[in-house]
């Protein structure tokens, strides 16, 4: 069985120092810490110290999605239970349903776990509360990073709504209406809507104004007729996969055909878009990949003392048959 004394001999120093790089408490450098959890993830030593704090159970991770009812979610967690599970780790999880304030309740609620550390998705991660919090090592799912959570794992949501944007550009839609979950709920519907606007200034295509609705559940057929009627868009944009099949769904039921009438596109690539009749037109992003890649990340930077950094992942445009040319 490995010991303590086994780590500090590994990564050279005592075993005093070992003790409160692997967290008992006391000074000991960033550079020594990094180096005693190296030692103790290669060797398979769990501090005692550790374990006592969670009453004797496994270690565990905390989760925060904002919805465990959106598929694309649900594919990056599974990928993360996946992952952990090989190493030893429970899974803890909490929703925020797209709401900043329930946001911070539910990071509370996964700190009371005392976890090793925590994969999120934000609203917003520059938001000051969370930044004022105290966390374990912390790892941004689908956030772009910042100065209070350097590490992250994400794709280019602003350079794929400027490919999207582009697409619909190019088979002769001038008239593109984007269409949202409210901006201060999702940084990432925010930054898709950029990589639009940054599409119709290069080719100087009138900007219509952004629809902000409510985020949808999968069940959900959002009404956006008044805008349809007032802005006359020959396409549309929408944020994300549900809440662009939840569109064709409400056309449809008012007898407008996708994409005879109107082209509907989105971002996600999720399984309901592809069995929709034709397919949706849509940016796949690599979701069970992204959930995969922070669990490493996590585990990288909690247990082996490895510096927080950012990866991106790419994404694929997916033409589908929901947007036609005009």
């Amino acid at each position: 069985m490995t010991t303590l004394k086994d780590v500090a001999k590994r990564a050279g120093c005592s075993v005093a120092t070992a003790s409160r790089a692997l967290g008992a408490g006391g000074p000991v450098s960033n550079a020594v810490k990094s180096r005693v959890r190296r030692a103790a993830a290669e060797l398979g030593y769990r501090p005692e110290a550790l374990l006592r704090r969670r009453g004797g159970q496994r270690p565990l991770i905390g989760v925060l999605i904002p919805s465990i009812t959106n598929p694309v979610f649900a594919a990056s967690l599974s990928q993360i239970q996946n992952r952990m599970q090989v190493s030893g780790h429970a899974v803890v999880l909490a929703q925020s349903n797209y709401d900043p304030d329930q946001e911070a309740d539910a990071i509370g609620a996964l700190l009371s776990e005392r976890p090793t550390g925590l994969i999120l998705t934000l609203c917003n991660p520059e938001h000051r509360v969370l930044q004022s919090r105290h966390l374990p090592p912390t790892v941004l799912l689908s956030n772009r990073p910042s100065a209070a959570f350097p590490a992250a794992v994400t794709v280019d949501n602003i350079e794929a709504g400027r490919r999207i944007t582009q697409y619909l550009i190019d088979h002769g839609h001038r008239r593109i209406l984007f269409v949202a979950g409210h901006f201060a709920a999702s940084d990432r519907a925010l930054l898709r809507y950029e990589g639009y606007r940054m599409a119709l200034e290069n080719n100087a295509v009138p900007l219509l104004p952004a629809v902000q609705i409510p985020f949808i559940d999968s069940n959900q057929q959002p009404d956006i007729s008044v805008a349809v009627v007032e802005l006359k868009p020959t396409a549309i944009i929408a944020s994300n996969d549900l809440l662009a099949c939840g569109i064709i769904g409400a056309f449809r039921r008012e007898g407008i055909s996708v994409p005879q009438d109107i082209s509907v596109a989105g971002f996600d690539g999720i399984a309901m878009g592809e069995l929709m009749t034709p397919p949706l037109t849509t940016i796949e992003m690599p979701n069970a990949s992204m959930g995969a890649v922070a669990a490493s990340l996590l585990l990288d930077i909690a247990e082996k003392g490895v510096a927080p950094r950012h990866l991106q992942l790419g994404f694929t445009l997916k033409s589908g048959g929901t947007v036609r040319s005009i």
